[in-house]
């Protein structure tokens, strides 16, 4: 039996001799990336859980509940609230003051940093480093004529923050989406994914490989085979968010069959489907993310906090008889400094 990601794992045996299969890269999975016996891992439910909550995002949520924190005081404030409702991780974006949209401003991550880290030096800080890769394409008969929205920005440039402030742990897109209806591209290459896993490792921060497809699965296990991220791997599957990865368990399911043993995966969904997917994260072996950057409400009409939804998440958690884990819990189960 093989221990990961809080519950014990039978392994169990494929043709190819590893976790990762079809053509490509993945042929001959290096050693690094597979059991010793060349197994896979079968996860179970996990009943040691950690609880991330993604704070505020960058989305267009701020006019649309009186909760979603702006300014760095906010941000850090509905942080320190998840954190004493129970969450191990907090996931922060900050906003630009006057318009409240996402911005890669660097003094104000640091603010939100330095706010949190002054009242509460345990809860595990997780910086966004995906901004900087918003692609507005122009119209049909001018696709070249990018349209006001376009952030786009190397890989280096996107780590400015945590360069400077050395979070715990850094979130990095693992490949480029179109994102929504119209002309929107989310661009996250290879050669920059590259680039900034390399020196995210050097700077000795944790990469969060958020997945949107199964491409970027694919891509995220390709940088583990280079040797580009070092183990334990914190993935998280990130579902419903057009036009990624659908709101599937089988899809889910498949994704999570194909993550080596020394991974720790968390899966959400968006809206009503986030409180499900607390259930069914656990239920797949995984750990839990809730927050508002994902979702609005408590219920169905009623505006929640961050706090009300990590405390909602630990209820369901724990009644399933599974415990949460504190922030140093998480740091062990990460191998965080």
């Amino acid at each position: 039996m093989i221990r990961a990601g809080g519950s014990l794992r039978k392994a169990r045996s494929r043709d190819n001799g590893g976790p990762f299969h079809g053509g490509g890269p993945f042929e001959k999975p290096t050693e690094k990336c597979r059991l010793r016996n060349g197994a896979i891992v079968t996860r179970t439910m996990n009943r040691d859980v950690i609880i991330s909550c993604a704070v505020t995002g960058s989305g267009d949520t701020s006019g649309r509940s009186e909760h979603v924190p702006v300014t760095p005081e906010q941000i850090a404030n509905s942080a320190l609230d998840a954190a004493s409702a129970g969450a191990a991780i907090v996931h922060c974006h900050v906003r630009d003051l006057e318009t409240g949209k996402g911005t890669r401003t660097v003094d104000l991550y640091r603010e939100v940093v330095d706010r949190i880290r002054e009242k509460n030096t345990d809860v595990v800080v997780n910086l966004t480093a995906g901004m900087g890769g918003d692609l507005n394409v122009g119209p049909d008969d001018d696709p070249m004529s990018w349209q006001p929205g376009t952030d786009l920005v190397g890989g280096l440039e996107r780590l400015a923050h945590v360069e400077a402030i050395r979070p715990d742990i850094c979130s990095m897109d693992c490949g480029s989406l179109n994102f929504g209806d119209h002309n929107e591209v989310y661009v996250s290459t290879p050669a920059m994914l590259r680039i900034m896993a390399e020196r995210v490792r050097e700077l000795g921060v944790r990469p969060e490989l958020e997945v949107f497809d199964t491409g970027n699965l694919w891509f995220a296990e390709t940088m583990i085979a280079e040797g580009l991220i070092d183990a334990p791997y914190w993935l998280q599957l990130c579902l419903s968010i057009p036009y990624g990865t659908p709101l599937d368990v089988g899809i889910l399911q498949a994704m999570v069959n194909r993550l080596p043993a020394e991974a720790e995966f968390t899966s959400f969904g968006l809206g009503a489907m986030q409180m499900p997917m607390v259930a069914q994260s656990v239920m797949l072996g995984g750990h839990v993310r809730v927050g508002l950057e994902d979702n609005l409400y408590l219920e169905r009409g009623v505006l929640a906090t961050n706090a009300q939804l990590v405390e909602k998440a630990i209820r369901i958690v724990e009644l399933m008889g599974a415990r949460v884990q504190t922030s140093a819990d998480a740091r062990q189960t990460l191998n965080l400094r």
